[in-house]
């Protein structure tokens, strides 16, 4: 017989069935969509446990902001029983458009700016910190895409007055969440106590500056508590890092008045430096832009969309507010929003 004859006869060749590799990370089968800030995020993962601590960082935020879907995809490896102290703090490498965030060998992130994805590794064993996973990774995976994407990062309180919000600025101490606080418990509407996001899209702001937060907590040095008897004797919240502090959900025992987005009219950058001399004064918009410029990162594209939120900002009515005394200062920012002066 001829091989042309034996040919039809043969079976087709079968390919082999694919092995993974020992060293690719799990397939993700589970998914959810959240919204950190107000922005869509689908989260994919292979871990209930991570959707549920994603639940628990954006479950109260509603939808806002209709941007392209943040995608993060959370790999866990290993199971529960590897035991495992806290990991370390995450190294921060910027490759662009990759920021890669690294803490060690099973606990890593690798950010794409330009594609708006983050794909984080991280063992089973690890989900019981879940402070730390907040943190370094679950949490810093939506915000950093946001910070680089849609809005300018300002380290600002926000609260809102009569419809017009006023940012509260300032380094670390310069007593942010105390002031932003004793507003809301004066009436005023709160937005957030520390980081602000000014939004960039001008084709649906304009010339607006428009802002969000994290309206869903307050966060107090221990010693606030001698100002606010309501925390008097509450424990130190675990922090992953930073200052100790008791961090309180304004929902649902506060009693202050919460709102995600607001308008902002004036920024007021706070010195409790001259407790003898308090005062509302105008301020250097230079000394402004100067602050405003601290925390970018991202690609080119993205600087160049920051640094016109920047200007944008520095429209506004730009003050600094000297004062000791809470009550003066509520006062004095009141007074200011309805006088303009």
């Amino acid at each position: 017989m001829e091989i042309e004859e034996m040919e039809p006869g043969l079976a087709p060749p079968t390919s082999p069935k694919r092995r993974p590799h020992p060293l690719e990370v799990p397939d993700l089968d589970l998914c959810g969509t959240f919204y950190p800030l107000g922005f869509p995020a689908e989260v994919r993962t292979n871990s209930s446990e991570i959707l549920a601590q994603a639940d628990e960082l954006w479950g109260r935020f509603e939808p806002r902001f209709e941007t392209e879907p943040i995608k993060v995809d959370v790999h866990i490896i290993g199971d529960a029983s590897e035991s495992i102290e806290c990991p370390p703090a995450t190294e921060c490498q910027i490759m662009l458009p990759l920021l890669i965030s690294v803490a060690d060998g099973r606990h890593y992130s690798l950010a794409n700016l330009a594609e708006g994805r983050t794909q984080l590794v991280l063992s089973k064993a690890s989900e019981k910190h879940k402070n730390y996973l907040a943190y370094f990774f679950l949490g810093a995976a939506a915000l950093g895409q946001i910070a680089s994407r849609f809005a300018l990062p300002v380290h600002a309180a926000c609260v809102e007055w009569n419809g017009r919000g006023v940012l509260l600025c300032g380094e670390s101490g310069a007593g942010k969440s105390t002031l932003s606080y004793a507003c809301a418990r004066a009436g005023w509407k709160y937005i957030t106590d520390d980081a602000t996001y000014l939004l960039h899209d001008p084709a649906v702001f304009g010339s607006k500056r428009i802002v969000t937060g994290n309206y869903n907590q307050v966060r107090f040095r221990p010693s606030a508590a001698r100002l606010f008897p309501e925390i008097e004797g509450l424990p130190i919240t675990p922090r992953a890092v930073g200052k100790p502090s008791i961090e309180l959900p304004t929902f649902p025992n506060l009693g202050i008045e919460c709102v995600q987005a607001t308008a902002v009219d004036y920024l007021v950058f706070l010195n409790r430096e001259y407790p003898s001399q308090r005062s509302l004064r105008t301020y250097s918009r230079e000394k402004a832009r100067q602050f405003l410029r601290q925390v970018l990162f991202g690609t080119p594209e993205a600087f160049d969309t920051q640094y016109w939120s920047i200007e944008r900002s520095l429209a506004a009515e730009i003050f600094e507010l000297r004062y000791s005394d809470l009550d003066w200062a509520v006062e004095r920012l009141s007074r200011l929003v309805e006088e303009g002066r």
